[in-house]
């Protein structure tokens, strides 16, 4: 029995100078050792972590924050791999380019996150912004990356964080393709997600095999898939890869070339700002188009994906609107157009008005509710006084609204249905309604303060 144990040990060791002897090759580092924390402090939360196996494994604790177990090193660009088992239910990931200061929400955790989990939403691998913006990158775009983790088994990820560049793997597939630049450096941290479902406490999240690379990274990049879509957030300017597939800015984020107002041959002398990267439609007590009045594209689009941030005050309201032909309404009240709606649900009454919920942010405007085509969980609307993001894919008659890149609303301009909808809207005496071949691009002025930045279009 002596000499069994004996030889276990001796095959275990052997297995771990194997292990670590590959992992110390071609520049790769191990950044968990598998036998102590001596290169970690835990943040915030109080769940629990331990070794086991050599792995690190951190149990669910009931009503305890978030927590963090958070290298004492900071990283600015590197390649990360681990291997992950989470049991079903269970929250997690992996912080990086993460920072815990005291002057920011008393020390809370905050920055990246590439996402662990086991819900039916299937996001595991997408890239959050902990305590900060929320999801950059949810894998609503990607249907094969939210099809790369397998539930019940142990997962390999890695990611990618080079320059403004962030991109994720599970098992070999890539899930996110993110650009952003808001933080360039901070630590690394293994999350056991707060729980509030007394069913959920004791549950597990471990990993092992953790290593990671800080040279020589380009030569050790993986080639972009083709089925992982680049999302940016540089403001007001295109990376190489959009510019390479058609993209170009609507507003340059400086001057007023490329716009007019709705029913004026040049741009409003008031009423508009450009300020900061930010084109702001100032507040006028609530009055649709009294003030600088709506503004358009000077020219006319047909079939495009367009992309603008918006930010609204409390209590605002506006919109994008598509397909607008000026010349229809040249009365009091803003042009007409299909519209996606921008508006504050909770504090607008025109939230409540229309029918069933459709002048929400990111309806068709009193035709078509807005709603969350992932889940159940509600629109994946960031709030106000924060940064959403409004997509629109108009491909001949089809059309789509995606909302902070989750898809909300989906229609065909040319069917049947689409003309019922007008028939019993406001718009029902609008000849040829959303139907016209080209139109412009509107933002409009409703009264209140409203911002707007990076509005991008690539036409097909």
């Amino acid at each position: 029995m002596a000499n069994k144990k004996l030889t276990k040990l001796i095959l275990v060791l052997l297995l771990h100078f194997t292990f670590f002897n590959a992992f110390a090759q071609d520049g790769w580092e191990i950044l968990f050792n598998g036998k102590d924390f001596s290169n970690f402090e835990q943040l915030n939360g109080n769940a629990k972590y331990k070794i086991e196996n050599g792995e690190m494994v951190g149990t669910s604790r009931l009503n305890t924050p978030n927590s963090f177990m958070a290298t004492k090193k900071a990283y600015g660009d590197f390649i990360l791999e681990f291997d992950v088992f989470v049991e079903n239910g269970l929250n997690s990931g992996v912080q990086f380019r993460s920072l815990s200061l005291p002057e920011y929400m008393d020390g809370r955790v905050h920055g990246y996150q590439c996402e662990i989990e086991t819900s039916d939403r299937k996001w595991a691998g997408g890239i959050y912004d902990e305590a900060r913006r929320g999801w950059l990158y949810p894998l609503s775009r990607n249907a094969k990356g939210q099809n790369a983790f397998k539930p019940g088994e142990w997962n390999h990820y890695r990611i990618e964080a080079i320059g403004n560049n962030i991109r994720t793997w599970i098992n070999g597939i890539q899930c996110a393709n993110l650009v952003d630049d808001a933080t360039a450096k901070g630590f690394i941290a293994f999350q056991v997600h707060s729980i509030h479902d007394a069913s959920l406490e004791g549950k597990i999240v471990k990993w092992k095999n953790i290593r990671i690379k800080t040279t020589d990274l380009e030569k050790e990049r993986k080639e972009v898939s083709v089925y992982a879509p680049e999302i940016s957030y540089l403001q007001n300017q295109l990376t190489s890869d959009e510019v390479r597939k058609g993209w170009r800015l609507l507003w340059d984020g400086k001057t007023t070339e490329g716009w007019r107002g709705a029913k004026l041959d040049d741009f409003p002398e008031k009423g508009w700002v450009m300020e900061d990267g930010e084109l702001s439609v100032l507040s006028s007590d609530g009055a649709e188009s009294r003030n600088g009045g709506d503004i358009v594209t000077t020219a006319a689009f047909s079939n495009f994906e367009l992309s603008i941030d918006f930010k609204l005050t409390k209590g605002a309201n506006s919109g994008i609107k598509y397909f607008v032909d000026p010349g229809l309404n040249k009365g009091q009240g803003s042009a007409i157009g299909l519209e996606f709606q921008v508006l504050d649900d909770k504090e607008h009454p025109d939230a409540k008005m229309g029918k069933n919920g459709n002048r929400t942010v990111g309806s068709l405007y009193d035709l078509i509710r807005a709603e969350n085509f992932e889940n159940s969980r509600g629109k994946n609307f960031n709030g106000v006084d924060k940064w959403n993001n409004a997509r629109i894919v108009v491909r001949g008659g089809h059309v789509e609204h995606w909302l902070n890149n989750v898809k909300v609303v989906e229609y065909d301009r040319f069917s049947q249905a689409f003309k019922a909808l007008v028939e019993k809207s406001k718009y029902e005496k609008w000849e040829n309604f959303g139907t016209i071949p080209a139109g412009k691009i509107l933002l409009q002025d409703h009264g209140d303060h409203v911002s707007f930045r990076s509005i991008k279009i690539r036409e097909f």
